[in-house]
């Protein structure tokens, strides 16, 4: 219960910070994507099923918020927190750098494939090009705020464990 409640208050409290705070932050038609930040660092500290989870749960919340096309972003953030925490058996000595090239390469990957399901079904608007520079500016964006971020989440996710006790 400890962990659903704690993934709320960290879903809701990216949505709102998007909508308002980083929704003025628009460099060349791009904003950070903090949905993609979070889906991405807990995949990292967690594994594939806790990225995956947080993935759906954000991208859901963020598609009805915003008014979007229902699931595309769900989707997205659901494979991308999956291949994320997949990926993550793979590093053998991670450095303070590796959640940050993780985000924005992510970010990155994340963006376009949201551009192909949008084109996908009839709802991209924007060309490739602009696509790609959107998704590439939402990279470094991401990665910019991981410094800041990425502690927060790994102290919250820490503290949300049950520790199990063993009595003799």
């Amino acid at each position: 219960m400890r962990r659903v409640l704690l993934l709320s208050a960290v879903i809701l409290t990216a949505l709102i910070l998007q909508t308002t705070v980083f929704s003025e932050v628009n460099l060349l038609g791009a904003k950070p994507e903090l949905m993609y930040l979070l889906a991405i660092c807990f995949a990292f500290l967690e594994g594939p099923s806790s990225g995956a989870i947080t993935g759906f749960a954000g991208g859901m919340a963020q598609d009805f918020l915003l008014d979007a096309p229902k699931g595309i972003t769900a989707l997205t953030l659901t494979l991308l927190g999956y291949a994320i925490g997949m990926a993550r058996q793979y590093i053998v000595s991670p450095s303070p750098v590796t959640p940050v090239l993780l985000v924005a390469a992510g970010t990155f990957a994340g963006v376009v494939f949201h551009g192909i399901v949008s084109f996908l079904l009839g709802q991209l608007d924007v060309g490739w090009l602009y696509l790609f520079r959107v998704a590439l500016l939402s990279g470094i964006y991401n990665a910019i705020l991981t410094p800041l971020v990425f502690p927060l989440l790994r102290r919250a996710a820490e503290g949300s464990r049950s520790h199990r006790v063993a009595r003799w």
